[in-house]
């Protein structure tokens, strides 16, 4: 953080206070945000382009295009990192070198350079209730899923990202998932694909996930589930958040770069080591799907 004028440097300076001072025209905050960022954007550069040179273009234009995006008044409040990629992965389209690895379709040839290209393949996962789920969530605890959830960082690791000690980073993943998980719930009852059976169930998911119901309510779901396919799935994707957060979110974000980003980050590799190989199956579906 030395990049960082000194009347910045009394507390810790998470992404969002970095943002909005370059958003006021402290391009030395910036400096901090490359420091911390650069590395994972290279990352996934390597999965989508072939040759060093063509890697560090890539990033370096990434980062162009997010700085410029925040100097006018937009990107990311909170949430830089999943932006970031987001832009790694636009700018590797751009170039054209990544072909070999990635989904050629018409749309690349209309493109325009610095605009956010929209894969048809990635649209699917969009519309999904889990990455529905993730993206309704304020940016804040997007950003603490992100680092602890999908790329597996301990909450020391990304206490500089979010300006917090890492208690403060536990607590907040902590709400986040449940967050999230109430959020995922409600799509489900709002979509109106559960059965009408279902959702007294479904309604007390959430708690019954965290062992917060009573003994009786507690006994009623689990004779409900013992006999509904749907609700057990469901109770699963509750139970197992970051799979589908690997599974559906990072390719969003990474796009086909997404499990062998996932698997090259420190904390991801080590993750993607002790994962399942049906966990390893989920998380990569996305993957292949973009």
């Amino acid at each position: 953080m030395n990049d960082v004028p000194d009347d910045h440097t009394e507390t810790l300076v998470g992404d969002g206070e970095l943002i909005q001072w370059v958003r006021d025209g402290d391009t030395g905050a910036y400096a901090t945000l490359y420091e911390r960022h650069a590395a994972a954007a290279r990352g996934l550069a390597r999965q989508l382009l072939r040759g060093e040179a063509e890697v560090e273009d890539a990033a370096a234009e990434a980062f162009t295009r997010v700085l410029s995006v925040i100097q006018r008044g937009g990107g990311p409040q909170d949430s830089f990192r999943p932006y970031l990629l987001t832009a790694v992965r636009n700018a590797a389209y751009d170039r054209g070198r990544g072909e070999r690895r990635q989904v050629v379709t018409d749309d690349m040839e209309s493109l325009v350079p610095g605009q956010p290209f929209v894969d048809p393949a990635l649209e699917g996962l969009e519309r999904s209730l889990i990455a529905r789920a993730f993206l309704s969530l304020p940016e804040r605890w997007q950003s603490v899923l992100w680092h602890t959830e999908i790329e597996g960082a301990k909450p020391a690791e990304v206490a500089d990202v979010l300006g917090m000690k890492p208690n403060g980073v536990a607590a907040l993943a902590y709400r986040a998932r449940e967050g999230l998980r109430q959020a995922y719930l409600q799509m489900h009852l709002a979509g109106g694909n559960a059965a009408e059976a279902c959702r007294p169930t479904l309604g007390l998911l959430g708690a019954h996930v965290r062992e917060g119901l009573s003994r009786r309510d507690t006994a009623k779901v689990d004779r409900h589930m013992d006999g509904c396919a749907d609700c057990r799935a469901v109770y699963a994707e509750l139970t197992d958040v970051n799979v589908g957060l690997r599974g559906v979110v990072l390719p969003m974000v990474a796009g086909a770069g997404a499990a062998g980003y996932l698997s090259a980050t420190p904390a991801g590799g080590a993750w993607w080591g002790r994962m399942s190989r049906r966990q390893q199956q989920a998380a990569a579906g996305g993957t292949a799907a973009a």
